[in-house]
């Protein structure tokens, strides 16, 4: 049996805020629904994902900028944090976790926190570890984004 994570709902406040949040940074708009006051959709896909994103009215009652750890993989972490910079997206510097397991931060208001345990070390992992350097990002809500680099999957993925 094959199963493969195809959609993702984010809780937003703002459903147009969101959907020029995200063109911005380069998702590409698959569906915009107006269906009724109450129920719209906007389904939206990062670039080179199988995995959507879909944001709206009427969708979920999770509390904006709930959803955290959303991670976007990258083959060449320094490229596609330039790339987000470029489009006006706010990015953190690329870091590696001292303890070299799994980053799990998680953001409170403004202020993002390192997970229990972790050590936040400036700069890609020293080898360039596959898994081992990260940046982060947050849409207006304050859902938490990471890219994590890997350059060579685990066999079978």
């Amino acid at each position: 049996m094959s199963m493969k994570l195809e959609l993702f709902v984010l809780p937003v406040s703002d459903v147009d805020r969101a959907r020029a949040f995200y063109e911005q940074a380069g998702f590409r708009l698959d569906l915009a629904a107006d269906v009724s006051e109450d129920y719209r959709a906007v389904h939206l896909t990062p670039p080179g994902s199988e995995a959507s994103i879909i944001f709206g009215k009427g969708l979920t009652t999770a509390a904006p900028g709930s959803a955290q750890g959303l991670y976007l993989a990258v083959t060449d972490i320094e490229a596609a944090r330039a790339e987000l910079v470029g489009r006006g997206i706010e990015v953190s510097e690329v870091f590696h976790d001292g303890k070299g397991v799994f980053f799990h931060g998680h953001a409170d208001g403004d202020v993002v926190h390192d997970g229990p345990g972790q050590e936040r070390i400036a700069g890609a992992h020293p080898q360039r570890a596959s898994y081992g350097s990260y940046a982060t990002f947050r849409d207006p809500d304050g859902n938490g984004w990471v890219l994590q680099e890997i350059t060579q999957r685990a066999p079978g993925r």
